[in-house]
């Protein structure tokens, strides 16, 4: 990892001289032109995908707005969002469902904007996750812009609403909100804006269970810097920012142990009761094992194999050097957790979805790619979106299996 990677380089957006004269909006706007027609492109690609669901659905008698908004973990949020925490159900013997185990920053959303807007549950799940998407991919633009150039940055947002789960993005689940606090947490590290990595990490902490791994990626940054530094001048900013990172995450598992009479433990005695815990992988294992020997579903297949990639795609990361420390640690966490959690095995390509880091290789390559041979990159592209969003449809339309 070069030092040039950890270190704030100027900002990818021109910061007028003191006393110099205020940019025209027509000027403003040709200058966000790149990034509005980055963010068309990422939205006209998952609303093609809420079409061809949508389509779907009619064809088995569903409703679109009901698998969207109100699928699997969307409907314990929704309940939390209406009556709060205490909902506690008995699955099978060894096995109960507690609605503790949901952080609680998207149903708090969810109820403050039922509050000044009369939308269902559902449509306001709905909502926040859009708005969530597009405020991600923007952060990704960001950072692929700050790291290499506009070209790798709209296949790197183009390739994270491609993924075989993106349809999570246009439904009522946590990842967008996750994605998007972390993508602007880690440019503002990035940028050296302590503060405010430190805020947005506390708030993807407060998002979801893995939204830990924002945090890591700050407080190991800031250890690098103070290291580096060999702890003179470092700015209170940093400190700061590092004190406020994990208080998101920390804060809410702590009081569900304070809840459960076990402060350190409890929360995640909530998740042994939902058969989710950290067995080093060990789960995990068996599962591909049953894969290997027996054979299973397609989503079981199609799960493995989308695990492998994402180790695969860590290890490119590490080793051509394709991204600064804040993102290889961001990356390794979410990486670390997905493949340790000996939870329901088809859920960790979901868990992996924040993990946009780890698309940069295949940006680099589709970028290089696009200037020789421009027809190839969008045959590729195409080819993918075909796969993203007939994968999506099966998913949520036909599959019938908990995201």
């Amino acid at each position: 990892m070069t030092q040039q990677q950890l270190d704030p380089a100027p900002a990818t957006v021109p910061v007028a001289e003191p006393g110099a004269e205020p940019r025209p909006p027509s000027a403003r706007l040709r200058a966000a032109a790149p990034l509005l027609t980055t963010l068309g492109l990422f939205a006209a690609v998952r609303l093609t995908g809420v079409v061809a669901m949508s389509v779907a659905a009619s064809l088995t008698g569903k409703r679109s707005g009901t698998l969207l908004g109100r699928s699997w973990d969307s409907l314990w949020y929704l309940r939390i969002a209406a009556n709060g925490y205490g909902r506690s159900v008995h699955y099978r013997p060894g096995i109960i469902f507690n609605d503790l185990a949901f952080f609680p920053l998207y149903p708090g959303l969810v109820r403050a904007v039922r509050t000044v807007l009369p939308l269902s549950g559902g449509a306001t799940g709905i909502l926040i996750a859009w708005t969530a998407s597009l405020a991600a991919a923007a952060g990704i633009y960001a950072i692929g812009v700050r790291l290499y150039s506009r070209p790798v940055a709209v296949f790197l947002v183009l390739l994270w609403g491609l993924l075989p789960h993106s349809v999570i993005l246009t439904m009522a689940y946590t990842e967008p909100l996750l994605t998007a606090f972390a993508a602007w947490s880690l440019y503002a590290v990035l940028t050296g804006r302590w503060i405010w990595a430190g805020t947005l990490a506390s708030l993807a902490g407060a998002s979801r269970p893995n939204g830990f791994a924002v945090a890591a990626a700050v407080l190991v940054t800031a250890a690098y810097e103070v290291i580096h530094k060999r702890g003179r001048n470092v700015s209170h900013r940093l400190w700061t920012g590092a004190a406020i990172a994990p208080l998101g995450w920390t804060g809410y598992v702590l009081w569900v142990g304070v809840q459960r009479g076990d402060p350190l433990g409890g929360y995640f005695d909530v998740q042994r009761d939902w058969g989710s815990r950290f067995d080093f992988g060990v789960g995990a294992l068996r599962v591909v094992r049953k894969l290997l020997l027996k054979g299973d579903p397609f989503v079981f297949s199609v799960t493995l194999l989308i695990v492998a990639a994402a180790v695969l795609l860590f290890a490119l990361l590490v080793a051509e050097r394709a991204a600064p420390l804040p993102l290889i640690v961001y990356s390794g966490v979410l990486l670390l957790i997905a493949l340790g959690g000996a939870g329901f095995f088809p859920s960790k390509p979901r868990f992996l979805l924040p993990a946009f880091p780890l698309l940069l290789p295949l940006a680099l390559a589709l970028a290089r790619t696009a200037k020789a041979r421009p027809r190839s990159a969008l045959l590729v592209m195409g080819a993918l979106a075909g796969l993203s969003l007939t994968y999506g449809t099966y998913l949520v339309a036909y599959a019938h299996r908990p995201l």
